[in-house]
């Protein structure tokens, strides 16, 4: 790649990433100690920040410096920020997926049989759904303490639900406390299994 080429690569990520920051020319200047007139110099790819600026511009927007000399065509490279809050809202919608469903399903059952009295467990099984759509996230993206806890509260709002769809249709004569002893040696596989993977990691 040559000097033009490089200039422009370098102009256009870095124009796409200081809109993405939601940044002006003169606001990402300050930052870097320069004159806006620079920064418009460089995004037109009328020329090239030394390294050490281009280092300073990848930590500010939590890119790698590979990453601004390089074309994406394939694929956009977004600051960190920008990814964590798309997935963040990703998290989002697709838990508020589930609880729109049981809203739904309540709805439904109330204009079909107004009389049912378990029209409630909609929301609950909502619960663990929601549990479940999370630790997906967390495995594709690799969040491991987020997965831990949706693991846990998967595990626990399981017997949960199990528990009270019993209790609800014995009225409340079985006893049925046990069944959270259940949730004990699960949990407590979790854990270990977790740990076992970290060292694993390190060893690594």
């Amino acid at each position: 790649m040559d000097d033009n080429k490089l200039a422009e690569t370098i102009g256009k990520n870095l124009t796409r990433l200081r809109k993405l920051a939601n940044m002006t020319q003169f606001e990402l200047a300050e930052k870097l100690n320069y004159s806006d007139k620079s920064v418009s110099k460089w995004e037109q790819g009328n020329g090239i920040p030394d390294v050490r600026i281009l280092m300073q511009i990848a930590e500010l927007f939590g890119v790698s410096l590979d990453d601004l000399v390089r074309e994406h065509v394939e694929k956009e490279v977004l600051p960190k920020s920008a990814k964590r809050r798309n997935r963040f809202l990703t998290v989002i919608c697709s838990v508020g997926l589930c609880w729109l469903v049981a809203v739904c399903c309540f709805v439904l059952l109330g204009l079909v049989g107004p009389e049912l009295s378990y029209k409630w467990l909609c929301f609950l099984f909502a619960v663990p759904a929601s549990a479940i759509v999370v630790l997906v996230f967390s495995c594709i993206w690799h969040w491991k303490w987020i997965r831990i806890v949706s693991i846990s509260v998967l595990v626990w709002t399981v017997i949960g639900c199990v528990y009270l769809v019993i209790y609800a249709f014995t009225g409340g004569t079985q006893n049925l406390w046990f069944l959270f002893l259940i949730g004990i040696p699960l949990q407590a596989l979790t854990l270990i299994y977790f740990v076992w993977r970290r060292n694993i990691h390190i060893k690594k």
